[in-house]
């Protein structure tokens, strides 16, 4: 298949790809006249690199977990991955939390609310130990 020919079935630009091609995420055999020219291994590279993509991972964690023969390695950058999604999924649940309760509250001000004074009181707290933790205090 031509640059153009995948950039449509994948719905990007050629540029994205040729970005790829320098990063190292791909390589293309060459036809006549230099023109890249992409096999069914190229198609599943991309894909992968689009999961990987999705999942968040930056270009250059993507090409080392490709590229890398060194398992530690690529488990190192995945574990960071896992820890930092792990965190934002915390963040996100939190966020819900606070949304659903705001739903659900039938109070005129929600500061009345106990869900919500709840989940403020938790805040706090989880304030205050890290604070504690850190040695530092609440400004």
């Amino acid at each position: 298949m031509s640059i153009g020919e995948v950039a449509g079935q994948f719905g990007l630009a050629t540029h994205v790809l040729r970005h790829w091609e320098t990063m190292g995420l791909l390589s293309p055999a060459r036809a006549t006249g230099g023109r890249r020219r992409y096999g069914s291994s190229d198609l599943y590279r991309v894909a992968g690199i689009l999961l990987a993509k999705e999942a968040g991972l930056a270009l250059t964690d993507i090409r080392d977990i490709l590229t890398t023969a060194d398992v530690e390695t690529r488990r190192k950058i995945t574990r960071r991955h896992r820890d930092e999604l792990v965190r934002r999924i915390e963040e996100m649940r939190a966020a819900l939390n606070l949304i659903e309760g705001g739903l659900a509250c039938d109070y005129e001000d929600i500061t009345e609310c106990p869900s919500y004074q709840s989940l403020v009181a938790d805040r706090m707290a989880c304030t205050y130990r890290e604070n504690e933790q850190h040695g530092s205090s609440a400004h």
